[in-house]
């Protein structure tokens, strides 16, 4: 039985602030990435979280992003490039060190919002900011938004990485996500989400918003888990996928 690995984006609640279900949401993917108080999330929230995925078998992910607590992390931000890169080693050190003192392990790096989507179209920015978190944990997997600038930069540093699709975003022609502020960039129904990632698993491609296919190396997908709608959305896509017979597990990566 082939396997692939389902992902979301956890531990975004802050001090009294809730974000997202991910309790529920814990319990359908294999692969969670957790903030590291960047764009969400806050040191009780980060050892909660470590906690929850460890009981149900998930792997643990470092999610980075802009210092942007306030806008969650979408708003673009041009930063010097040591800046950033110290930007992104001190979430890293701090996400690795605190699952360390709690007896789990950091397998993979994501990064979020604003920032992935511009390392999705700067191959010079994802080097840097793969360069930054990799020296402070030179074992992890980065995970990719695949056929992106993203994907070149780790093809270039020679890392382990895993390619990533979205099943609740919509797709450019050049394997970039749709803006959010456009129509139909999120994918709000879950009778929907589930074949149109099980057609792409099947096809070994991305399906863009104009229907062309895109070859890509698919091993993981991420379910967001910050819309009304995000647990059908994850429920679906897991039942599409297991009825292809796929097996839903957290990646190993490649090189």
């Amino acid at each position: 039985m082939a396997a692939i690995d389902l992902n979301a984006d956890m531990g975004e609640s802050f001090g009294n602030w809730r974000m997202g279900n991910d309790a529920e949401l814990m319990k359908i993917i294999s692969s969670a990435n957790i903030a590291c108080g960047g764009h969400a999330g806050d040191p009780d929230v980060m050892a909660a979280t470590f906690e929850m995925a460890a009981k149900n078998d998930v792997g643990i992910g470092v999610h980075p992003g802009f210092a942007d607590i306030a806008g969650f992390g979408r708003f673009r931000m041009q930063l010097p490039r040591g800046t950033l890169q110290n930007m992104i080693r001190y979430q890293v050190a701090a996400h690795v060190g605190m699952a360390r003192a709690f007896g789990h392990e950091v397998r993979h790096l994501k990064l979020h919002g604003a920032l992935a989507n511009m390392c999705s179209e700067d191959a010079g920015l994802a080097e840097a900011a793969y360069d930054a978190a990799l020296s402070v944990a030179p074992d992890l997997i980065v995970m990719v938004l695949a056929c992106t600038a993203q994907q070149e930069a780790v093809e270039k540093l020679g890392c382990t990485w895993a390619g990533e699709i979205f099943a609740d975003r919509a797709y450019n022609d050049d394997a970039t996500l749709v803006d959010r502020s456009k129509p139909g960039a999120v994918i709000h129904d879950a009778a929907v989400a589930g074949p149109r990632i099980a057609a792409m698993v099947r096809e070994r491609a991305i399906i863009t918003e104009s229907g062309a296919r895109i070859a890509a190396q698919i091993d993981t997908i991420c379910v967001h888990g910050d819309t009304p709608e995000a647990i059908a959305i994850a429920r679906s896509v897991r039942t599409a996928l297991e009825a292809d017979s796929m097996s839903i597990q957290p990646f190993s990566g490649r090189r």
